[in-house]
């Protein structure tokens, strides 16, 4: 069968805004009640901090993918940086974060809808959701791109009326009492190792600002394109979730309203705008999960794609790119197939896979950095210290912390995932007597 080639189509605000929907701004409300509870009502600062904790692991991206524009994210950065066999180990872990984060939108979707309409069933929201998905991803990349961006704006949508409503709800006297206040950023009982704690849980909220990589090879010029929109996919969801969160602190200056602070969403949105907006609100909610759902589903099609052409994995079936729509079209398929064990999971179990596998992506994009500069002795200026060895080494630190505070049920499942890895290298390489086969991308262009 004749295989196409991925298309360049996509420009720098088709992918800023496949980042941010990965990203999911209508998260800050899911996660508000248990930092605000944590951070003794101080959201806001918390984000901050993860925001500049999460803009070091952005750069490292961006100086990766100036070297390596394509496709591959983390796994052809450590790929083609370290070992041929560890980058398919970071690559083979990174599928967790991709390729269980459309289930878990599938299941939030499932969990929204059977709250608002019981009588149908349930599978029925996640059939939907994971066909509306993978239709919309098999066709166009830029069709795919323009109705995430249509998701992203409704979301900003609700974001912006839920801010005037606060407002004129603070002005007749609710929480704080005054728009104009530092009380959700400062206060004086505010302890710095709480504002961490906080801090530590509204990182993973960042996850999604590297999947952008995976469009490389659908933007010109990427070595230009791809390392800004990263870095704007971070800082506009970083500027969303700390404006939404400093509005939400400013109504609720602690937890004592909500019934239950870790599912405090649903209230926030009845106590600033009664029902009709909450109706509203969760349309939001559901914009959100269906632009994650979107773009997740389109980033691991990309990844899929990179490890099929490498021939890690089967080239027939995952190097196969659609000649007439130029998308990974098996993939994409195989993405929606995949998606469909949401049907069996629970929530708790699919996030904590996907927070070990990004983690692991993080983790090695930052020593490439590092390895690169050493290699190639950038570390020798100011300029190229600070910016190859001091930054990804705080990065690197950044990611240790969110490994000390991932949940011991995420690293048992990614450590299973892991050794299954391991063991297909084993029989991929003939126990690690030859060395993977690897895809020359320059010489093919």
């Amino acid at each position: 069968m004749q295989t196409g080639n991925l298309k360049r189509s996509l420009n720098l605000w088709h992918i800023v805004l496949l980042g941010v929907g990965y990203m999911t701004p209508m998260v800050v409300f899911d996660t508000f009640g248990i930092v605000s509870e944590k951070t003794g009502g101080h959201v806001p600062t918390a984000y901050i901090i993860a925001l500049l904790a999460m803009l070091f692991t952005a750069a490292s991206y961006g100086k990766m993918v100036k070297i390596y524009p394509q496709a591959g994210s983390s796994y052809t950065y450590t790929q083609k940086t370290i070992s041929p066999h560890l980058g398919f180990l970071v690559g083979w872990s990174s599928l967790l974060d991709y390729l269980f984060l459309p289930m878990v939108n599938g299941i939030l979707t499932k969990i929204y809808l059977t709250a608002l309409f019981p009588e149908v069933y349930p599978w029925i929201w996640v059939v939907a959701f994971v066909l509306l998905m993978t239709v919309i991803n098999l066709f166009n990349v830029n069709f795919a791109a323009n109705f995430n961006s249509f998701l992203v704006f409704f979301q900003m949508l609700v974001i912006v009326i839920f801010g005037v409503l606060v407002v004129k709800g603070v002005m007749g006297g609710e929480g704080t009492g005054e728009v104009l206040s530092v009380q959700p950023f400062i206060g004086p009982h505010m302890e710095v190792s709480t504002l961490i704690t906080g801090a530590t849980i509204l990182c993973f909220s960042f996850l999604g600002f590297d999947a952008v990589t995976t469009l490389s090879e659908e933007t010109p010029n990427p070595s230009k394109t791809v390392p800004r929109a990263i870095f704007l996919t971070a800082l506009i969801g970083g500027v969303l979730f700390v404006t939404a969160s400093f509005f939400t602190q400013l109504f609720f200056p602690d937890v004592s309203r909500f019934s239950d602070p870790e599912a405090a969403s649903p209230e926030i949105a009845l106590f600033v705008g009664g029902k009709l907006f909450q109706a509203f609100f969760l349309a939001g909610t559901l914009c959100g999960t269906l632009a994650s759902g979107l773009a997740s589903h389109a980033s691991v099609s990309r990844l899929l794609y990179v490890m099929g052409r490498d021939q890690m994995i089967p080239k027939k079936l995952f190097g196969f790119v659609h000649p007439k729509y130029n998308t990974p079209f098996f993939n994409v398929i195989f993405v929606g197939s995949i998606s469909l064990v949401a049907l069996f999971l629970d929530l708790v179990t699919a996030t904590s896979l996907i927070n070990f596998g990004a983690l692991i992506a993080f983790t090695f994009v930052n020593i490439c950095v590092i390895v690169h500069s050493i290699r190639n002795k950038s570390y020798r200026t100011i300029r190229g210290f600070l910016s190859t060895i001091l930054s990804p080494v705080l990065g690197a630190a950044s990611v240790f912390i969110l490994w000390l505070n991932l949940e011991m049920s995420s690293l048992i499942l990614g450590i299973v995932w892991a050794v299954i890895g391991i063991g297909y290298l084993l029989y991929r390489t003939k126990w690690f007597t030859e060395s993977p086969p690897l895809f020359h991308f320059e010489k093919a262009q």
